[in-house]
């Protein structure tokens, strides 16, 4: 497998124009310089520099086809290296953001009393445009954070972090799921580039009553599972950054002793083969709720990844679920 895979990559390196990521300057003189050296072999099989006019004497030829050549070969490779130096210059600026990007996402998830919470993320590239969070509020409520940057890379990595600040600014104020989805959409309306916007979810958690109240700004919808049915808590509104003046509905639900929230972005779907994703990830999760997070993992295919994947599970647990969690740490 890993002699098909290396052979695999050599033809794809092999065939691969590398001119067409330079820039144009770049890549005018690496052309030049390409076509410097086929036009030496070509002399020197017509032994003639510019056919039919200049048919120069052997010792002349030779010299003249080397220095041809290697021009063509210098320029080549000047830029070749000056590409490869740009090239190594982004790797690291990413590797560098992919760092700072960690540091801003939870790398564990505290457990509220009574409820478990289980996340997964996988970014498509170093660094990824799926912001997620947890976020301690007062009064014993939880407020669950999840957005989905369009576009990959760096860029999208920006402006979730930036979606981070604001989730993190605003909700310490102890504004509702409401106000928070308003004041984003204002901040990324005005200040970000107008193909730049990005989908969202937000949701508070009580966790004495297990209602939530939430809005959802174009996401895919959050699936409520439990007691032989699931909730789709569908779109309240457009996506965020899209229109400044653009409206949410904030809506109530509640998760029951049982019941299960899976909270997801696209390149979940995205990865899932068949004609309804959201029912196998329903299933999945509703299978053996014990196994729900490493259930929705067998369902991705590494083929149809094409995306940043996010996933933040919250189940809610039973009386006897949580009498046996406080029995096992006794005994331990």
């Amino acid at each position: 497998m890993n002699q098909g895979m290396s052979a695999s990559r050599f033809l794809h390196y092999a065939f691969y124009n590398w001119t067409r990521e330079m820039p144009a300057g770049r890549r005018l003189v690496t052309i030049t310089g390409i076509i410097f050296q086929g036009y030496a072999f070509y002399a020197l099989l017509t032994r003639s520099l510019v056919w039919p006019v200049i048919w120069p004497s052997r010792p002349l030829l030779y010299p003249a086809v080397w220095i041809m050549y290697m021009l063509g070969y210098f320029m080549v490779n000047a830029m070749l290296s000056a590409e490869f130096f740009r090239k190594t210059q982004l790797e690291s600026d990413e590797i560098a953001a992919q760092k700072i990007q960690r540091t801003l996402q939870p790398d564990a998830l505290e457990q509220p009393s009574g409820y478990q919470l289980e996340m997964f993320n996988r970014p498509f590239r170093t660094v990824g445009g799926d912001y997620f969070d947890v976020v301690d509020l007062s009064e014993g409520k939880t407020l669950f954070a999840l957005a989905d940057v369009s576009g990959k890379g760096t860029p999208a990595a920006l402006l979730a972090s930036n979606i981070q600040a604001l989730v993190r600014t605003i909700a310490i104020t102890g504004a509702d799921v409401l106000v928070l989805a308003n004041l984003i959409n204002r901040h990324l309306s005005r200040f970000t580039p107008n193909d730049r916007f990005a989908t969202g979810v937000f949701i508070v958690l009580n966790r004495d009553s297990g209602e939530i109240q939430y809005v959802n700004a174009g996401h895919n919808p959050p699936l409520l599972c439990g007691s032989g049915s699931t909730r789709f808590l569908e779109a309240t509104g457009v996506p965020l950054g899209l229109f400044a003046g653009a409206t949410y509905e904030k809506r109530v639900a509640t998760i029951a002793p049982g019941d299960t929230l899976l909270i997801y972005t696209d390149g979940l779907t995205d990865s899932v083969p068949g004609d309804s994703p959201e029912d196998r990830l329903r299933i999945a999760v509703t299978t053996d709720p014990r196994r729900s997070l490493s259930n929705l993992k067998s369902l991705i295919d590494p083929k149809l990844n094409e995306d940043d994947i996010t996933v933040l599970l919250a189940k809610r647990l039973t009386t006897e679920s949580v009498d046996s969690a406080m029995a096992n740490a006794s005994g331990g």
